[in-house]
This record gives structure tokens, sequence and C-alpha cells, in this order.
């Protein structure tokens, strides 16, 4: 999950997913929403893959991005876990 956290630190990665929510996208269509080189989104591509935050499957001779909703799942349910025990330690429970 420590991965997770670090991809997720980037404004542009953030975006990224935001983009990926909507549909599977290839690293062009991704590229296009962005005033940076296509090297540079791939280097973004990566650390979310290495993250596990998204899946990348070949089609043709594009690759296509989707998310990986089991992360999300995780650490949201890592996130409430994490609420709930601070809720209770602040009431002394």
């Amino acid at each position: 999950m420590q991965n997770a956290f670090k991809a997720l630190s980037d404004p542009t990665r953030r975006q990224i997913l935001d983009l990926l929510k909507d549909k599977d996208l290839t690293a062009g269509e991704i590229s296009d929403h962005f005033n940076m080189t296509k090297p540079s989104i791939s280097q973004h591509l990566k650390i979310l893959k290495h993250a596990d935050l998204v899946h990348d499957q070949k089609k043709g001779q594009f690759v296509e991005y989707s998310l990986n909703t089991t992360v999300f799942q995780d650490i949201i349910s890592w996130a409430l876990d994490f609420a709930e025990k601070t809720n209770l330690r602040k009431r002394g429970l």
C-alpha cells in the first residue's frame, strides 16, 4: 500500500486516474490531456502500474490502461478502519 500512497501523492498521476475512471485509455489518449512529453506520461503510468493502481493490456499495437479497483477498495477499507480506531481512541474506548 506504501507504493499506492506514493503514486497518489502526485497530482498528474491523480489526474490520470480520474481519466481512467470513465473508461480505459491508451497512453497516447492519456497524453492528449496533458502538456508534457509522452515519455513523461509513460513514467507516470509505470509508477501507477508498479503501485498496482492500473492494469495494462496489449490490444493490437496499443497498450490500454484501466483502473485496478481492488487496490482502491483496500485503501478505502484501511482509511475507514483507521478513522474508526482514531475516533474510539479519542472517546477513550
